[in-house]
């Protein structure tokens, strides 16, 4: 796993590229608000039956906001496409960072490849239903995959370009569905969803764990350090205006789709109507055309959330070939567009075998690809999260840095503990996210994957120091510090 220390491996993609906006538009695409104001938030009310929705998303918020600061303070010293990797090497040490690595490579790569069912599946849907045009959804997924790929392979700024139209689109529609319910609200508007209450009837720990699913991708800011416009500032105001928008914005469409359909009936409409139900409460308010114009638009928001996490499996890819982790060849920048383009390469490869593999033997692309990749890489997260909130105690437990003890300390133990809470409440409620019976042997065969996945990183970081010396002192390196 050797390699000298070539230009290669101190490349850095281009910077001054991106800005604020941009990285914004890249982490709110990950978590896609129509994605979850049809998806996620209607599954979160049939499945759990909590009624303070809205409420868990202003809660996360906090914590997440908390997490932030310990998070955004890292950035401003650790400038990395590895952001998490280079996080836990720094603030815990070099053997932990690879298995932190190879928990964020298997995440990062779960939740884009099951966003391809989706993404698949809505997409043949609608064409038979609106065009009579039948096609398999691996075919459709290929096909995107496609596009996916192309731009993966481009400038960084062209792809925040695409994501900006895309998002924009899909936020306005689902602001103006918001609106239309708040309006027209049956039983007028109550606040009932937001009382304590609501928030503890019903399988509490699941429903947190479904919110908690839809903030997926609001650490991402990080991976785009190295191709932003002064990082030091960047990566933290966009963490911070990112978790803000996704849980203010999310809160408040939960809210407005338990008053549209009327806060005693929301759960029983959602077990009865599903993904459907913004569909169905849209039509109502706004007319037929609100259900094509969504369906149109859900699809272009799955989209968007599959390039954004496309995009950050490249760069993990990226840092780890820079750095002798991985093999040299994925370090490699595209001489035109200074894009991780041999990561992005090797995602698609990735990505098109499972599509394929899935399409040939007829797997499930909603039961199985969508729901059990994506929440097992939503578990991933939850555990990087954890480990970084450690790794910033450690990290400025060594030298400050002139931050603030709120950002080095209090800030970072707060939010690791809440946030080991959640782990906890995800483990031992994975069924729910699996829609699985508790008996099933998945609720513990798919997180103890990820677990082992860690436990191999660990191992083959051990490996690295005995066997080479030289990539292992490379772990986490790879770009300058920006102090």
């Amino acid at each position: 796993m050797a390699v000298n220390e070539t230009a290669a491996s101190r490349a850095t993609p281009s910077r001054r590229r991106i800005g604020v906006p941009d990285i914004v538009f890249f982490v709110v695409a990950a978590s896609s608000p129509l994605t979850v104001a049809a998806g996620g938030t209607p599954q979160n009310f049939a499945t759990t039956g909590v009624l303070g929705v809205p409420a868990m998303f202003l809660i996360l918020a906090v914590v997440l906001v908390v997490f932030s600061a310990g998070y955004a303070a890292m950035s401003r010293h650790i400038s990395n496409a590895g952001a998490f990797y280079a996080y836990i090497t720094h603030g815990i040490g070099r053997i932990p960072g690879v298995g932190a690595s190879f928990v964020a490579l298997v995440a990062y790569n779960a939740m884009q490849v099951g966003l391809y069912g989706l993404l698949g599946f809505s997409t043949s849907g609608f064409l038979s239903s609106a065009f009579g045009v039948d096609l398999p959804w691996w075919v459709v997924s290929l096909a995107f995959l496609a596009v996916i790929a192309f731009l993966g392979y481009r400038r960084v700024d062209l792809n925040a370009k695409v994501l900006a139209v895309l998002l924009v689109c899909e936020s306005l529609l689902v602001l103006v569905f918001d609106v239309s319910q708040i309006a027209t609200a049956p039983q007028g508007l109550s606040l009932e969803p937001f009382s304590w209450s609501a928030l503890t009837t019903g399988a509490v720990g699941a429903g947190f764990l479904w919110t908690m699913a839809a903030f997926m991708g609001f650490e991402s800011g990080a991976i785009y350090s190295e191709e932003c416009r002064d990082p030091r500032r960047t990566v933290s105001r966009a963490t911070y205006i990112s978790v803000a928008v996704i849980g203010v914005f999310y809160a408040f469409t939960a809210w407005a789709t338990a008053v549209g359909a009327g806060v005693d009936n929301v759960i029983a409409a959602s077990r009865e109507h599903g993904p459907d139900l913004v569909f169905v409460l849209g039509e109502r308010t706004l007319g037929s055309g609100f259900s094509t114009l969504g369906q149109v638009f859900l699809i272009t928001a799955v989209f968007a959330a599959t390039l954004a996490f496309h995009n950050a499996v490249a760069r993990y890819f990226f840092a780890l070939g820079r750095e002798g982790v991985l093999p040299a060849r994925l370090g490699g920048l595209h001489p035109r567009h200074a894009s991780p383009y041999m990561g992005s390469i090797s995602q698609t490869v990735f990505a098109v075998v499972v599509v394929l593999g899935f399409g040939v033997l007829g797997g499930d692309p909603m039961g199985t690809l969508f729901n059990w990749f994506t929440n097992l890489g939503a578990l991933g997260v939850i555990m990087l999260l954890v480990a970084t909130s450690v790794a910033v105690i450690g990290f400025f437990g060594r030298d400050a840095r002139g931050e603030s003890a709120w950002s080095r300390v209090i800030a970072p133990a707060l939010s690791g503990v809440a946030l080991l809470v959640v782990l906890y409440v995800a483990f031992t409620n994975f069924s729910a996210l699996l829609g699985t019976p508790p008996d099933s042997m998945l609720n513990w065969v798919l997180p103890a994957v990820m677990v082992l996945v860690g436990v191999v990183g660990i191992g083959y970081g051990a490996y690295l120091r005995s066997a080479d010396p030289q990539a292992y002192a490379r772990i986490g390196q790879g770009a300058p510090a920006q102090d």
